[in-house]
């Protein structure tokens, strides 16, 4: 069988969309929310909420937060009763997340680290949520890591993607351009394959809001002694 191969323009612009999204999230992270905002048509912050509906854990849990970014949901986690731990690899993110954690007096609870190792113990949290990750979040190293902090039963809340459903000249120029920089394009390899390896029963949601439709991923940590 013979192997495709993506085209040199489609290798240069995956390169410069790589670049792209690495000064977002670090040297430009002060424009985040700006753009975030710009590109969802100022739905951003109601698609990051959903995650919040999908947790099913107890009040006061501790939640854990991948790739925390500039702090918005550990905000939201907060005001829902919950005690969220973040985590983000960006020291940019962290000193934006920290600043407005504390300007409004709430604790900021918060850690520098990867996703592949996570400086927690093992069955630390009841529920872990991440929105709009990069693959990062599909790393089998990752899964194997959430599985480890998560205790039996614990869920795993992604929100992977926000769709714009009402259809005008702004909704159709913001969908070209997602789907031009291959955002809506699916992560490499067995998706749901990764997850079971990694002990999780899989599933995709679809969450509708007015105005655009939410995708998620939940997936629930299975006790190994009930597979």
């Amino acid at each position: 069988m013979s192997t495709i191969h993506p085209s040199p323009l489609r290798r240069a612009w995956t390169r410069l969309l790589r670049l792209g999204f690495r000064l977002l999230y670090n040297e430009m992270a002060f424009t985040y929310d700006t753009v975030s905002r710009v590109v969802s048509l100022g739905q951003w912050r109601d698609w990051q909420r959903v995650a919040l509906e999908h947790l099913d854990a107890p009040p006061g849990a501790a939640i854990l937060e991948l790739a925390h970014g500039t702090g918005n949901l550990q905000i939201d986690l907060l005001a829902a009763g919950f005690g969220p731990v973040g985590m983000d690899l960006s020291r940019a993110m962290g000193r934006i997340a920290r600043r407005k954690l504390r300007g409004r007096d709430l604790p900021a609870r918060l850690v520098r680290a990867r996703a592949q190792a996570l400086p927690f113990a093992a069955n630390s949290f009841p529920a872990a949520v991440s929105t709009f990750p990069t693959e990062f979040i599909v790393d089998p190293a990752t899964l194997a890591e959430l599985a480890r902090v998560l205790a039996p039963g614990g869920k795993l809340v992604v929100v992977v993607n926000g769709l714009l459903t009402r259809r005008g000249v702004a909704e159709e120029a913001l969908e070209f351009a997602y789907r031009a920089t291959g955002q809506r394009g699916p992560w490499p390899g067995d998706i749901e394959g990764r997850f079971a390896d990694a002990g999780f029963m899989f599933a995709r949601v679809d969450h509708p809001l007015d105005g655009s439709m939410v995708s998620l991923i939940v997936a629930t940590k299975q006790d190994a002694t009930h597979p």
